[in-house]
This record gives C-alpha cells, structure tokens and sequence, in this order.
C-alpha cells in the first residue's frame, strides 16, 4: 500500500508530538498557579477545586525506562488531564529520588563522581518522559540530590532530632500522644520539684547534671538518636545495608558478597512511638486492602502477657512477650535469638555439666564453645533465610536453666536462629504442642511435648493443635485454665501472672526502630556534629545545607569479604578539613572545635517528603509556605470518594499510584515524618497520601538456557518445525525454553519504549498501555498487539482528516438519532470510567463510538469534536493536532469534557428475547414501555411461536420488556 501524504503513521505521529511537545513547554501548559509564593495566582485558584496528582518518585537507572515504567506515569497523565477539562486546578509533577548505591559502587569502579553518572541518567529519563507526552509542571522539578532540596531533607531531620513523643499530650482531634520540641521537656526537667517524667534511677535533678549526663537523658526520648544497633555489614562493600539490599541466602543484593550481623552505633528513628497511631489511621486513607494489611503486618501489633522466667545461678530473668499466655504450662524449654544480650552471661565456663541430656549436646564442645561457634553460623544469614519454613531446626543449649512460673518446672535454654532479636524481647517460651516451629525444634532434640489445648477430633497425634479450643493440663494448686476458652484462660492466667509478679498484660509490636545510618559516600549529609565529650548537636538552621564534600576515593576501605569482624569507614571519615571544624551554634558558647557525623542518611530520607516539596520548590524561606501546603493537601471540605462513612478526612495527595513493592517500607515511613511534621505544627494534613493505588505489573517474555540462566530476550528467535507446525526457541543457536515475568534487567527482557515511539508514536503506546486491562493487575506484553492501538488512532484520524488532501472531513449537520444516543452513552460511560482508573473500559467505548462514526457517509462536526476531547487524556497529541485542525486556537487540554444528555441515555427500544421451552429462538425490537400484555400478543404471533405451538400452549412466561418464555403443550 503506497503512503498517502496525510496518513496518521509513526513518522507523521512523532512530527507532531514533538511539536505539541515543544509548544507545551513553552507556553506553560500545565503550569499549575499557588495560592501563595512566587507562582501564586490567586484568580486562577479562587473558587476552582484542586487536585494533586503524583507518582511514586522514580530513580534515575542508567538502562533507562523500559515499557512497564510508563504504566502508572500514563495512567496518573489520564487521570489529570481529564480532571483539568472538568475545571479543577490540577498538580501533576515528577522528580527524582537520585540518591543511591548503584551510582556509588559504579564510581567506585570507575572513579568518576557519581552526581556525574546521576545527572547524565537524569537527562536520558527526563527525555524519555517529556516523549510520552506527561502533562508534568516542569518548574517544580526536583532531584534529591541538589543541596537546595537536601538543605530541608537535613531541616526535616532537625525537627525531628530536636523532638520527643509525648504520650499524654492531646492532640486537636481529641486522642492521645503527639511529638513536642525538645525544649518543652527540657522545661520541665527544669521545674523544681522534678517532672512527670523520671530523670534518671537515682532520682538526681537536672540541675545537678553536667552536659553529658544531660545529653544521654535526652537521647532516651529524642525521636532521632544514636544507638549500638544490630546491622546487616557487608565487608565486601564496605558498608551497612538494609534488609532489603540483603538476599535471602544471606549476601548482598548488588555484588553477592556475604553479610553478616554486627553491633554499631547507628542514627535510629523512633518510629515505634508512632506505632498505634500508624497502624489506626490505615482506616482513614483510601487505600487498597491487600495493602493496608501489609502495613499492618509489619507494624504487627499484639496483645498478650509478659512473662519472666527465673534462670538458675543469676538474679537476671528472662522475659518473653506472648500472646498465648493460656499455654504456659505447656512452655518445656526456652529459646533465645543468638544475638540475645543475656546470652553470654547463661553459658557457664567449663565443660558440659553431668546432668545434662547427652541429645542436647552430641558432637558440641564446651557449653561456650559451642555458643560462639552456632552465633557466629547465624551471624551470616539474613532474616529472611532464618525464617523460612521447613527449613531444618538448628540450635544449640546454653547450658543454662530456667524455672516455668507456673508449675515450677525447670527447663532448658537454647539459642537458635529462628528466633530474632527484632521481634518480640528476643526470646520465646517453647510450647511444641501449639506451635509447628517448637514442635519441629522439640522432636529435633527429643525435648518433652505437652498439650494444653484440647484438638478437635480426628486431629493426628504427631502433628502440633494450632487451633482453638479448652484448656488442658493447664493447673496448679492456685489457678486452673482446664476447660477454659482461650479468651477467658488468656484473662484468667494474666491475672494470676500479675498477682504472683510473674508477668503483667503487655501490647508489643514487630516493629523495630527504624535504623538510619548507611557507611557511604553519596546521600544527605546528617547535619549533626559532636563536641569533645562526643554529645550530639543539630547545626542551626542558618548553617544549612550541609553540603556533600569531594572524597578523595569513593571506594570503601579494602576488607576481607569474609572477615565479619571488621568495621565500616565511612569515605566521608576521610576529609579532614570538613570533619573536624570549628563552629558557633549560636548557643551563646562561642567558637568550638567539633566532629561532624560521617555517616549518610539512607534514601529512604528524601523520598520521605517530596511530594510536600513539589508544591513549593522555588521557596528559599521554607519547606512549603503554610498557605500552599493547606491548599494542595489540606483536608477536603467534603467527602472524598472512597473514605468511609463518618471518617475525617485526613488530607493529603489525592492520587498517588506506585508499585506494591513500595507499599510497606517507603509509604510507612512517610506517613511517620508526615506525622512529626504534623505535631509540630508544620502541616495541615495528618497523612501524607489520602488515596493509593498500586499498579499492577507489565510482563514480558523471558527465556532462559539449559542452565536456567536468563539470555537476551531480543537475541531468541522463534524456531517453526515443519513437521509438526509447533513453535520453539532459540538463543545463538541453542534452545531456550519460554516464560513471563516482570519487565526488567534481571529477565533480561528489557522493551525499550523508544522502540515503541520509534515504530509507532507515544500516543498509540499510551492507549495500548492503558487498553492492556486493569490498571491494578498484571498482564502481558505484546508488541505485535500494540498495532490495536495504532490502528484506533488511525481510524480517528481518518474520521476527521482527508489522508489525501490533508483537509478536515467532517460537516456541519446535526447528529442523527442513532448517532446522537451513541455519542452521549459514549461520554456518560468515559465519564465515569476516567475518575475511577477504568481506563481499559473507557478505550472499548471511544473504539465503539470511532468505528460507528466511520460507517457513516460524513462526520458531523458535534461528534467529532466530542470525541477528539473524550480521547484527549489518553492520546493528548494527536488530540490536540486534530482540535487546532477542526479551527480550535486554543489548547484541548482545559477545553470542558463533554457532559451527557440524560435524555439521550433513555433508550426508546429494547431487544426482546423470545424463547421456547427455555431455549432462544427469536428476537425482536420493543418498545422500552411495552406493557405485559401487548408483549405477549405480540410474540404468540411471531410465526416462529405460532409454528411451534400448533398443538396449544401451557404457559407464557413474561418478563416486559427483554424476556418472553413460550412453553407449549
């Protein structure tokens, strides 16, 4: 087929996306007006509803996007562009969390800085986002990396460093606990006659203190503090990492070095403060429920007892957190995390004693040797690989004893690695006979198993009961659980724990304090130093940023990979003149000589906040004016969609879209500086994102080799046998077998969409995209599909535009009744599928309504045009070409979205189904009013009906006016 000089193809579709690109940006198209600041425009904010509309921030890889990035930029695009044209101010911008480890161990094998290797990923993603056509506010961009947003990721930190949480405090809602200043519970040590509050166990007064013993008070309540902490060290690079740069065998993510576990002092959030408020408030966001059972989970709060269990030889006892007190007399042996702090003070010196059970101890030197040796095994897993299950129970006995408080019976200690000190106090009271683990652990060290909940009937004998059900052999001579629930049993030994001063009811958690130090080079400065009797200062807010200095050597100091007990060097230790400073805080001590803090905040710090600076970045005075900030994410006056009846709306983002993967940690810890930030006074809004929604992932094909390892994805060819048609692969010559899985460099099966702009434009990559089905599930790609898309566009185009001439089509007549109904069901059906994601649905109507207008002699005008502004959100470009073509001067994207005519939704005829003896034999048109009666009349006399009742009929069924079952005799 010769090209016709006005067809809609990949080289007419990039001309003018380009075009539209370029004007966009130079008329600032979607330049969103402030209330307040250097953008302000008060009469384009006046009386005008807003929406603030944002992605996950997205890091800089130096691949690139491929094809699955685009899912949630597209359909945020949509979602905006469509609010805009119902008159809403709409912000809709994006930045880039730019800190991290893959640009810092590249220059470290390079030696070339990584800001450089940042920013030049930056121009290849920001390019890649301006082709898609994203209706971005491109002067609120913003790279966590720039000293001018750093400068208040450091000022954020300040606030919460100079902070305490006060559990009493009222907060304007009317609950409890909120984050005070420092300086307030400074005060009130200050009163005389003490505080509240204890100062220290021996009851000194503040007064009395020197600066030290003042410091380390302090700490005990500061919401950011240093602490030896239990870490994830990494000799191989250097450097701490999270649990999530950790593979579940224990080595590093980027590398594969081994990790091991080893105490550092470390900068710590105490996050946990904000436990139950974090947990709580999931009911006032409109959150998808998968993942607020996540937050949940990993908040993990419980309610139970804590128990001390006496240890034979020491006044020190153990305590355990559970929430099964009820099975207490079913606890026949203790286990402790290796990394417990009471370990070393149970393993008795010497050799085994005589007594002990020769099973505990087979193949084990001394009680001490065999603790070091089984600690230092576990110090190389992670978590993760320590929690798996079925896997093989390992442990060793401490040598040590503990008494069970409720029957007195003595039982043994073990460490083993399933039990972590993260969770819980670090031990537990084994009870094999309820729980799977002790049950496994039990049988493995021939340990005594004792029932105290009575199984259901028929349930093996060799299996641990981990269901409900009556107490049993739960009693001594002063309480009785035997027969019991599990509620009331639970209540009944609680009190009796509390009354003897065995225990008492306890609330716990699974999380942790948050642990915010990283042993590297490229993130935030903290904006901490130390004086000579190493207490902590913030800097003043007039000495920020605290700018990242040049390194002389990016590389971490040279360890053993395998050498556990060395230490991290920061390369920040490494410049002299910028660590060891002489400094006036402004606290009236003049000039003195200080040690800034050489480690770096962790990523996690300028992703926590972003979002609140997007809605001010050109502000040199403040975060965020207060004015913008109540504005953008102040709560709605009215109910938003989604909040629950009788729910207050807790402001925020009103659209914020990102992958699952994300919905734990990153979301958690922005809802918790949002918080602080909301005690202090800072922010209007109590949650940092009021409605969430996590996309679903692309997938595309993957292969791999006779080893399982993935091969080039665009390298296979597909191999046809003759024989038998049937269809496989190949990879350089050698067969590879076929799979789907996420899009990305692990797979090796990268789809650049610069190919898609390439072969066919960005708009037809945004409708395949947002065609592809639910925005929330996964689902596969398929370029050779992508032609779906194209040809939708083309079909539009041609509606409109003349392929040979380049003239526009469509006349100037009215719309015919067919046309007309069609044309307003379209925009009633786009209109509510745009607001709810539903944009696959939304694509299947606009090709029904293109398709019908294509069977028509000429387009009329209305149709026409009403269309090109249903199909704006999704396909901007061709959108706007096609509006400027039909005589429009003005920009499509704050033309009014059209609004359905109720009339034209009523529908005058219906199709009636005509069956006989339940079986469809004939359908014909109805009135939509028709009565019972003439409906009936009116199919006995089809001659279908007619021939088939010739012997009488039984019964006529009718359901007016879309059903009518005949049954003859």
């Amino acid at each position: 087929m010769s090209e016709t000089p006005y067809r809609y193809t990949a080289d007419l579709a990039e001309t003018i996306e380009l075009a539209w690109q370029d004007r966009w940006e130079e008329e600032g198209t979607f330049h969103a007006p402030n209330p307040a600041g250097p953008w302000a425009e008060p009469d384009k904010v006046a009386g005008r509803e807003k929406l603030l509309v944002l992605d996950m921030f997205p890091y800089p890889s130096g691949a690139g996007l491929h094809v699955g990035h685009p899912l949630g930029y597209i359909a945020t695009d949509v979602f905006a562009r469509y609010h805009r044209m119902t008159g809403k101010n709409v912000l809709h911008c994006l930045g880039y969390d730019a800190f991290g480890l893959p640009a810092e161990q590249y220059a470290v094998q390079t030696g070339e800085h990584p800001r450089k290797t940042t920013e030049e990923n930056m121009v290849v993603m920001k390019r890649q986002l301006r082709r898609l056509g994203l209706g971005h506010d491109d002067r609120r961009t913003i790279a966590t990396i720039d000293p001018g947003y750093y400068k208040w990721t450091q000022w954020i930190f300040t606030q919460i460093y100079n902070s305490w949480y006060d559990p009493e405090a009222v907060r304007p809602d009317g609950g409890k606990g909120r984050a005070r200043p420092i300086s307030e519970l400074v005060a009130e040590f200050e009163k005389e006659g003490g505080s509240r509050w204890a100062v220290n166990s021996e009851g000194r007064p503040w007064a009395e203190m020197n600066d030290v013993e003042r410091a380390e008070i302090l700490d005990m309540f500061r919401l950011a503090y240093t602490s030896e902490a239990p870490v994830n060290w990494a000799p191989g690079l250097g450097t701490v990492l999270s649990n999530e740069e950790v593979t579940n065998d224990g080595r590093s993510e980027r590398g594969n070095y081994p990790v091991f576990k080893t105490n550092l002092r470390q900068w710590m959030m105490r996050i946990t403060a904000y436990a139950d408020r974090l947990a709580d408030d999931l009911d006032r966001v409109d959150w998808p429920d998968k993942v607020k059972a996540m937050q949940r989970n990993w908040i993990g709060r419980s309610q139970g007892a804590r128990v001390a269990f006496a240890v034979d030889g020491t006044d020190i006892p153990i305590e355990v957190f559970t929430t099964r007190p009820d099975t207490l007399f079913g606890a026949t042996f203790m286990v402790l995390a290796p990394e417990h702090p009471l370990v070393d003070s149970l393993v008795p010196q010497g050799d085994w004693a005589s007594d002990t059970n020769p099973t505990w101890t087979s193949g084990q030197a001394s009680p001490a040797a065999a603790v070091a040796a089984y600690r230092l095994a576990a110090s190389r897993k992670s978590d993760v690989e320590r929690q798996t299950e079925g896997k093989d129970k390992t442990g060793v006995f401490t040598g040590a004893f503990a008494t069970n408080p409720v029957n007195g019976q003595r039982i043994p200690v073990f460490i083993a690695d399933y039990v972590l000190m993260g969770y819980g106090t670090g031990a537990i009271m084994a009870v094999p006979g309820q729980d799977q683990r002790d049950w496994d652990f039990a049988t493995q060290f021939e340990l005594p198993i004792i029932r105290t909940v009575q199984p259901s009937e028929g349930h093996p004998e060799d299996e641990p009961f981990t269901g409900e059900g009556p107490a049993v052999n739960s009693a001594n001579a002063e309480v009785s659980l035997d027969g019991l629930g599990v509620s009331e049993a639970k209540a009944t030994i609680i009190e009796w724990l509390a009354g003897k001063g065995f225990g008492q009811p306890t609330v716990n958690y699974k999380l942790r304090d948050w642990l915010f130090s990283r042993q590297r080079y490229w993130g935030e400065p903290f904006p901490i130093v130390f004086d000579e009797d190493g207490v902590s200062h913030a800097v003043p807010d007039s000495m920020l940023p605290v700018e990242l200095p040049d390194v002389p050597d990016y590389s971490p100091k040279t360890f053993e990979p395998e050498d556990a007990s060395s230490q991290p060097e920061p390369p920040l230790g490494r410049v002299e003149e910028w660590v060891n400073v002489e400094l006036d805080l402004g606290d009236g001590r003049g000039l003195r000589k200080f040690r800034r803090e050489t480690n770096t905040m962790p990523n996690w710090a300028g992703s926590c906040w972003y979002y609140l600076r997007y809605l001010d970045p050109a502000n040199d005075a403040a975060f965020v004016d207060p004015e913008n900030e109540a504005y953008w994410m102040g709560p709605h006056a009215t109910p938003v969609i989604g909040a629950a009846e009788g729910v207050v709306d807790p402001g925020g983002v009103d659209l914020y879209i990102g992958g699952v993967e994300h919905a734990v940690l990153h979301l958690l810890y922005a809802r918790f500086w949002h918080k602080v930030l909301h005690d202090l006074g800072h922010v209007t809004s109590d949650e940092p994102f009021r409605k969430y929604f996590s996309q679903g992932y692309i997938q595309a094909p993957a292969y791999r080799d006779d080893r399982g390892q993935p091969v080039e994805a665009s390298e296979v060819v597909e191999v046809a046998d003759p024989a038998t048609g049937e269809t496989s692969y190949a990879w350089q010559g050698q067969p590879v077998t076929r799979e789907f899985g996420k899009i990305g460099k692990s797979l090796k099966n990268v789809v650049s969409p610069d190919e898609m702009f390439e072969q066919y434009g960005a708009d037809t990559l945004r409708v395949y995209e947002m065609s592809m089905g639910p925005l929330e599930l996964s689902k596969p790609w398929e370029t050779r599909a992508v032609v779906g898309a194209q040809r939708f566009l083309q079909r539009l185009w041609r509606n409109v535009i003349d392929e040979e001439t380049g003239a526009v089509r469509v006349v100037d007549v009215p719309l015919d009744d067919a046309t007309a109904r069609a044309l307003h069901k379209t925009i009633d059906a786009v209109s509510k599928d745009f607001p709810t994601l539903g944009f696959n649905t939304a694509i299947a109507r606009l090709i029904e309504l293109n398709n019908a207008l294509t069977k028509l002699d000429a387009v009329p005008r209305e149709a026409a045009e009403k269309l090109v502004v249903m199909v704006a959100p999704l396909a901007p470009h061709i959108a706007e070409e096609l509006w400027q073509r039909l005589g429009h001067s003005e920009s499509i994207t704050f033309e009014t979205f059209p609004v359905a005519d109720p009339a034209m939704l009523v529908e005058d005829t219906v199709t009636c189904v005509v069956q006989i003896k339940g079986k469809v034999r004939d359908r014909l048109e109805v009135p939509s009013d028709i009565s019972e009666d003439a409906l009936r009349e009116q199919v006995l006399g089809l001659p279908k009906v007619v021939a088939a009742t010739e012997a009488g009929i039984r019964t006529v069924i009718v359901r007016a006016p879309r059903l009518v079952n005949v049954v003859p005799l």
